[in-house]
C-alpha cells in the first residue's frame, strides 16, 4: 500500500476495498476493526495499517466467515501475542472449511461439466443423424437413464494440505 497517502477518509477506504461508509461504521461498531484516528472535526481517518485489516476482514468474509468468527479472531487480534496460536488455530479451522466447500464445488462443477458434454454428444449425434431440428433434451425421451445421470462421476478430496502452497 506504498503509494496510498499515510491517512485515508472513510469514503477513500470504503472505495478502496468496495463497501459502502456505513458498512465501515457498521464494522467499527461491531469490534471487526479498533477505533480508529479522528480529524478535529471528528472524521475518520484509516492508516495504511487499518486499510491492510480491513482487506483481510473482506477476505475472510468472502471466504464465508461468519461476523461472529470475524469479531472473535478481530477480539484476539487486539489483546496480541499471547493470542497467536489461537489465532491461528481459528484461521487453519476457517482454512479446512474453505477446503471443504472449495471441494464441494469441484465436485458439483465436475458433474455440470458431464452433464454438458452428454449434451453435446447427443446433440452431435442428433445432428449426424439428420435430425438437426429435433435436438431434444435427452432426458424429454428417457426418464432418467443411466447415460443421462453421472451424478457420481467426479470425487475431489481437499486437504488441509492443499492450502498450504
Amino acid at each position: 500500500m506504498s503509494n496510498l497517502p499515510t491517512a485515508l477518509t472513510i469514503g477513500q477506504v470504503a472505495e478502496t476495498i468496495g463497501v459502502s461508509t456505513h458498512t465501515l461504521r457498521y464494522y467499527e461498531q461491531a469490534g471487526l476493526i479498533r477505533p480508529v484516528g479522528r480529524t478535529q472535526a471528528g472524521h475518520r481517518l484509516y492508516s495504511p495499517a487499518d486499510l491492510d485489516w480491513l482487506l483481510f476482514v473482506m477476505r475472510l468474509k468472502a471466504t464465508g466467515m461468519p461476523i461472529a468468527g470475524m469479531q472473535a479472531f478481530a477480539t484476539l487480534r487486539a489483546q496480541g501475542q499471547p493470542t497467536m496460536g489461537t489465532r491461528r488455530d481459528l484461521l487453519m479451522a476457517h482454512r479446512d472449511a474453505v477446503l471443504a466447500r472449495i471441494a464441494e464445488l469441484q465436485n458439483n462443477l465436475g458433474v455440470i461439466v458431464d452433464k454438458i458434454a452428454y449434451y453435446e454428444k447427443a446433440a452431435q449425434q442428433n445432428a449426424h443423424a439428420g435430425n438437426p431440428a429435433r435436438q431434444k433434451d435427452a432426458s424429454s425421451t428417457h426418464s432418467h437413464s443411466d447415460k443421462d445421470s453421472p451424478w457420481t462421476m467426479h470425487t475431489t478430496i481437499a486437504t488441509p494440505e492443499a492450502g498450504t502452497n
